[in-house]
């Protein structure tokens, strides 16, 4: 253990680009080649094998010029928490399995509540991660529409039933609508403005639609901190409208929870209060290790609808003794103690030094928007509220100008394979753009604009050799 830890913290503080730029087709043969039946000799035999198949190549985020996907660097206290939690093993589905475990997860649940400003009949669930935080908002969300309407669950009703999100909200809200057995047509998309936020006036008219076509309107799922765009949606009008309706309020803040502990930025999630369910996803805001989630609802019996009592695990007698089983209120069954990566952050640490750092990575996002807006090889879509910024590198006027989707496509292939720095990628409208998602604090003006120049020669590379053949 002590060898294996050495090893990788050296490989950490060595790593000096975020990626080989290693293929599948050069990495496969090698781990498809080991024959799993026959063991190594000896732990240090492992190790080294681990270096070649794994260590070597690997994807590092806590590298400053990763700016790919919402993957963050952990901090040291939750990389204590793992460390312990991995080794005692505890399982948090019954308290004859976790006891302490048990309790230190509530009272998490509890102090996310109230930072979110729940009352004390709030409740909650630590997840996997977002997704799963969706679709169980929206498995409860479908059971207390069909409860208010003194409906069953037959085919014609669920048909009936809507769920609304912006056209920029997370794809897990559509997957969720098809794992829940509801019909295609379930989801319904509503506009957002220019900075990629639900237009309140666009839900009431579909809300209206929803209405005279006779569906029954299930949840409205405002996304606080969109993937692409970090655009946060007006909660306050979001609820007003989940409340004259009579929709489930769910608020997806997978990304944007970090705003829960920020001294300068919490009042961008006002509304928030207002929900019935809120995800919250500390691996990626809280700087938290893979994974830890949650799922926080405002009243805790509604959570009842993902209970099942089995004679073996959680018999229904237990709830009469009071005795704490999470999996009274879980999906899972077996689940790791991933709250105790963030309870060791909040004790070491403490909330506000985490608000810190992600106050930190949302400035940076603003310099790096500056830097687009004033550089002519680039055109960016809106300012983020959060840490990400959508852009794309523009061939001069004229006849390349058509090459932008290949330049940009090529730029960051080219820049991936490399190793040199990491970017996303996604489309708005039919065009295609490049994607800076900012979640590391070390990360530099310097690192940003390095990595634009980087960008912009290879998609220069491609216009030129381009024009050349046309």
């Amino acid at each position: 253990m002590a060898d294996g830890v050495e090893r990788i913290a050296d490989r950490i503080a060595r790593t000096d680009r975020p990626f080989t730029g290693v293929s599948p087709d050069d990495l496969t043969p090698g781990i498809s080649g080991i024959d799993l039946d026959r063991p190594l000799e000896d732990t240090a035999a492992a190790l080294d094998e681990l270096e070649d198949v794994y260590l070597r190549d690997a994807v590092y985020f806590h590298h400053p010029r990763y700016l790919a996907h919402l993957n963050c660097p952990v901090v040291i206290p939750a990389l204590l928490g793992e460390a312990v939690l991995t080794a005692v093993n505890s399982s948090l589905d019954t308290w004859d399995q976790s006891a302490g475990g048990t309790l230190i997860e509530r009272r998490l649940i509890d102090w996310t509540a109230g930072r979110i400003g729940f009352g004390t009949s709030a409740d909650g669930i630590f997840t996997s991660g977002g997704s799963q935080s969706n679709f169980q908002a929206l498995l409860l969300a479908r059971e207390e529409a069909l409860a208010k309407a003194a409906l069953g669950a037959s085919r014609d009703v669920m048909d009936r039933l809507r769920i609304f999100v912006s056209e920029a909200g997370h794809f897990s809200v559509r997957k969720s609508a098809k794992m829940l057995g509801l019909s295609p047509d379930a989801v319904v998309t509503v506009e957002t403005d220019a900075r990629k936020r639900m237009r309140p006036q666009a839900l009431a008219w579909e809300l209206e639609q929803c209405r005279w076509a006779g569906f029954i309107p299930m949840a409205i799922v405002a996304t606080a901190g969109t993937t692409d765009f970090g655009s946060i949606d007006p909660l306050p009008a979001i609820a007003r409208l989940c409340a004259d309706s009579g929709a489930w309020f769910h608020v997806d803040a997978a990304y944007g929870c970090g705003l829960l502990v920020s001294r300068s930025r919490r009042a961008l999630l006002n509304g928030i209060e207002r929900a019935d369910s809120v995800t919250v996803d500390f691996h990626k805001s809280f700087f938290q290790p893979v994974s830890s989630s949650a799922l926080v609802v405002r009243e805790r019996a509604t959570l009842s609808h993902a209970t099942y009592h089995a004679d073996y695990l959680n018999p229904a007698r237990m709830v009469e003794q009071r005795i704490p089983n999470q999996v009274d209120k879980s999906i899972q069954t077996t689940r790791r103690f991933d709250a105790l990566k963030l309870w060791m952050t909040l004790r070491i640490m403490g909330p506000d030094a985490v608000g810190d750092l992600f106050d930190e990575v949302i400035d940076r996002a603003a310099q790096a928007w500056v830097l687009l807006t004033v550089d002519p090889r680039f055109e960016v879509v809106t300012r983020s509220q959060l840490s990400t910024l959508v852009f794309r590198y523009l061939p001069p006027e004229g006849a390349t100008r058509d090459l932008a989707d290949g330049a940009n496509l090529y730029a960051r292939e080219a820049l991936a394979s490399s190793g040199a720095a990491l970017v996303a990628g996604t489309k708005v409208g039919d065009r295609h753009y490049l994607k800076f998602t900012l979640l590391n604090p070390e990360t530099t003006v310097d690192d940003i604009a390095h990595v634009l120049d980087l960008i912009a020669d290879h998609a220069a590379e491609y216009v030129e050799r381009r024009r050349r053949t046309s």
